[in-house]
């Protein structure tokens, strides 16, 4: 990211954690409490020469359908340098709308945080996020793959440990996501600005 870039992470419930609607970004609490309040914390506490505009245009209950309707309003017209997405399979025209006038497209699979392969939920969700690579391959997007995180992560720990419902992560599993995201962005957790 460069200084004063602007990244505008859109989704539904899991990006917008009670962040101000239908576009929270700056001071206290409009940003939320999702992963993007992490990614906006850790980038702000280990960048501090770099500005960067974070914005949650994640909205409860969307579906990707949901999210495609506002798309335009809550993330085109925003002028994003990033766009982060975050939200279901039907994907296509939101990456259409943006990449030509973006740096970057972070595109994040969906995911079902149940260890055993063979649920048939988490089936469902290994085929969704199967779609999403070929559609971030297809466009050169940033692929993010969370199911893929979450499983590393259920070696160690029970997914009840995040997320009691499989779905919307505690403040834990916000951070997992953050730290997904940002090791897609070579956060660099030894990095230290040049004296100004």
């Amino acid at each position: 990211f460069n200084h004063m870039d602007r990244i505008v992470f859109a989704g539904d419930s899991v990006t917008d954690m009670e962040s101000a609607q239908p576009v929270g970004e700056g001071l206290f609490e409009n940003v939320g409490k999702s992963y993007v309040r992490i990614v906006e914390n850790m980038l702000a506490a280990f960048y501090p020469e770099i500005y960067l505009r974070v914005t949650n245009s994640g909205i409860s209950g969307n579906t990707s359908r949901d999210l495609l309707q506002r798309f335009d309003r809550d993330v085109v017209s925003l002028k994003p340098d990033w766009v982060s997405i975050c939200i279901g399979i039907n994907v296509e025209k939101m990456i259409l709308s943006v990449k030509d006038n973006v740096k970057g497209v972070f595109l994040m699979t969906p995911y079902y945080m149940e260890p055993n392969a063979e649920d048939w939920m988490r089936k469902r969700m290994d085929t969704y996020g199967a779609i999403c690579r070929e559609l971030a391959e297809k466009y050169g997007c940033c692929f993010i793959d969370l199911q893929a995180v979450f499983n590393d992560y259920f070696q160690y720990r029970h997914s009840s440990y995040i997320a009691w419902d499989r779905i919307h992560p505690n403040q834990i599993g916000a951070t997992v996501i953050a730290r997904a995201f940002l090791e897609k962005c070579g956060f660099d957790y030894n990095h230290r600005p040049e004296r100004a």
